[in-house]
């Protein structure tokens, strides 16, 4: 069995050149990096990824969760302030709305 498949480039993508982080230009929007993250997550569920690449796909993926949570309060915070008209209303997230 080989150590790394065939048709899985070594950045974790199902084409080569089809991940945005490719040539080290990181995802911009929230979407590219949960899609990012999906290919991560398949990847490290696969049988046959080396522990070093492991550790580089954990690693890379931690780094997009992290931004994705910054990227997620930035907006939170601006649709509160957009909304904002004087109260001290803001978003409940546990109220659904």
């Amino acid at each position: 069995m080989s150590e790394e498949t065939p048709d899985v480039d070594e950045s974790g993508g199902d084409e080569p050149g089809a991940d945005p982080t490719v040539d080290g230009d990181a995802p911009e929007s929230l979407e590219e990096r949960l899609e990012r993250l999906e290919r991560i997550m398949g990847r490290l569920e696969a049988d046959d990824v080396p522990l070093e690449k492991a550790l580089e796909l954990f690693e890379e993926g931690v780094g997009h969760v992290r931004a994705a949570e910054k990227t997620l309060a930035e907006t939170e915070l601006k649709v509160e302030e957009l909304l904002s008209d004087g109260t001290s209303e803001t978003f409940d997230e546990d109220a659904g709305g």
